[in-house]
């Protein structure tokens, strides 16, 4: 009998995701097991696995739909003794299970369309286009998508008739897409009233999620910050030393890393994170690391650094960043982390102030390396100087405990000798 695939959860606070890509086309034998789609969530693409045996009968989910809830259905799976009848009761029901309300604009009411329109067109069209919302996925009928495939229609384009917006067979007759259930593009991409142009992307919901949490961040966490020079000759003579014996590329950042790790075992009053009754205090000590990708940040975790020597802690920070970039991170990869290291030295920049990563109580960021005159028992001397920025929450973090912290850091970094003990 057919069976639904099912939008699955790919992490505790998953509630919808976007299929990315379909990696099956329809009448394709499927395997359990097979991979058949990938999925976006807030923070990367993932594959997905069929748990059924059978043949792909229906893509109720077309690729590049968003908001799609978990638990929702985005294909049918047909055996091969299923009838039309059975068929077309599945695609019914999926009809049903996949209906939802689509949000409207902020102020709940649709985006202003062209004022130099003719009054009853634009009365006509707004009354059909009340509930729709062309950033959100496409909501249609299995048969309307069959019959704008095979008469190779944008469904996109088309103003549904049927509930909340769906498309259904009788948007996509001739006469009816003659009367005006059709979207200019120039009402979607628009112009100013000068020459200029401009484009609206829709936000990805990596972007959506960053812009929410950071300001949830800003909104909540009272942030300060705490600035200090670190001396970092010693660390590249001693960095120098283990690259040139050993074929490494051990980085500045991987030292930074460790001694953020040791600073947090040393000051363990500063290894915590807020809650409205408690705070919590860790006793792991994982770090996450700041990586920019295409579609905005990420911070993979790199998991007990206490325990990890200079070569492994590089090897798995290079291994995770590619795959960051790849976006082939689990879950598991970027959740969680006690601490965030974000390092913009090798764009320029001097220093910086970065946004506390909720639920972590400090985050560091770390500026460019660069010689500069300094004071050397009276003798004005020319070392490597780094600048690094500590912000804190102030809830749980006093300015007392954030100085200690930075102080036992700079101690680390300017004598690389001591991460040894």
């Amino acid at each position: 009998m057919p069976v639904f695939i099912n939008m699955p959860s790919l992490s505790p606070t998953m509630k919808e995701g976007k299929l990315s890509k379909w990696l099956i086309n329809k009448g394709d034998k499927i395997t359990s097991g097979d991979v058949i789609a990938e999925i976006e969530t807030d923070k990367a693409t993932m594959e997905i696995e069929s748990s059924d045996d059978g043949f792909l009968f229906e893509k109720i989910v077309q690729e590049g739909d968003e908001k799609i809830l978990v638990n929702s259905p985005i294909a049918i799976i047909k055996e091969e003794g299923d009838t039309e009848e059975k068929l077309n009761t599945f695609s019914k029901a999926s009809d049903i299970k996949n209906t939802k309300t689509i949000p409207s604009d902020s102020d709940g009411k649709l985006n202003k369309r062209d004022e130099n329109r003719d009054k009853e067109t634009q009365t006509k069209e707004v009354t059909k286009s009340k509930n729709l919302d062309i950033s959100s996925r496409i909501i249609s009928s299995p048969l309307a998508r069959r019959l704008a495939e095979q008469n190779n229609i944008d469904l996109s384009m088309i103003i549904g008739s049927g509930p909340k917006g769906r498309i259904v067979k009788d948007d996509l007759k001739l006469e009816n897409l003659s009367e005006g259930n059709i979207i200019k593009e120039s009402s979607l991409s628009g112009t100013s009233n000068g020459d200029a142009k401009f484009k609206d992307v829709p936000n990805t919901n990596m972007r959506k999620t960053i812009a929410k949490r950071l300001t949830s961040s800003l909104q909540e966490a009272p942030h300060f910050f705490l600035s200090v020079d670190c001396d970092i000759s010693k660390l590249n003579e001693v960095r120098k030393i283990i690259n040139d014996n050993n074929n490494l590329k051990i980085s500045v950042n991987d030292f930074v890393i460790k001694a953020s790790s040791k600073a947090l075992k040393i000051v363990p009053k500063s290894n915590c994170s807020w809650n409205d009754t408690f705070i919590r205090y860790y006793q792991n000590y994982d770090i996450a690391v700041a990586v920019a990708i295409d579609d905005g940040l990420i911070t993979p975790i790199i998991k007990n650094v206490e325990m990890k020597g200079l070569e492994e802690l590089s090897s798995e920070v290079k291994e995770l960043a590619l795959r960051a970039k790849e976006n082939k991170l689990s879950p598991e990869e970027y959740q969680g982390g006690n601490f965030t290291v974000s390092n913009l030295g090798m764009f320029g920049v001097k220093n910086f102030t970065a946004v506390i990563n909720p639920p972590q109580s400090m985050i560091l960021a770390v500026g460019m390396a660069e010689k500069r005159p300094v004071i050397i028992n009276e003798e004005v001397m020319i070392s490597e100087v780094m600048t690094v920025t500590l912000s804190c929450d102030h809830r749980v973090v006093d300015g007392a405990l954030g100085a200690k912290w930075l102080k036992v850091f700079k101690s680390l970094i300017e004598n690389p000798s001591l991460m040894l003990l």
